[in-house]
């Protein structure tokens, strides 16, 4: 376990009450924790803004009888192979489709993926998560 180090912060009353109730509905078990998450979101989007390696999930829908599309999304996926770690494709019925896209990158490479991806006829949906990937 990492050594963990302790300090003190001030705060008014009403932002800490504030905090303690947000906490309190996310259920973390201590302001340390909740904390903890507010300073990895906070260095998580400092890399991506900074343009440093992120790690993420693509995830979209489409339909999967429109002319092309299938291939097209293929192309793409190719032309960013380096990034990529897995795909998982899920039939939700007869005419659309799920797929989930693991990446591992540089910001700036998973922003143009998943623009390129969003922007196609035919896609309905696509929503990017990113996290650290260190």
């Amino acid at each position: 376990m990492a050594e963990l180090y302790r300090f003190g912060i001030s705060l008014d009353r009403e932002l800490i009450e504030t905090f303690d109730r947000h906490i309190a509905k996310q259920r973390y078990q201590s302001r340390s924790e909740a904390i903890r998450d507010l300073i990895r979101e906070e260095l998580v989007f400092k890399k991506w803004t900074e343009g440093g390696t992120v790690a993420g999930a693509i995830v979209m829908t489409f339909d999967h009888h429109k002319r092309e599309l299938v291939n097209r999304l293929l192309e793409i996926q190719h032309d960013f192979h380096d990034i990529i770690i897995s795909t998982q494709h899920v039939h939700l019925d007869h005419g659309n489709c799920l797929e989930v896209i693991a990446v591992k990158g540089q910001a700036p490479q998973v922003e143009q993926l998943s623009t390129a991806l969003k922007v196609q006829v035919g896609v309905k949906h696509l929503s990017l998560s990113v996290s650290a990937a260190e």
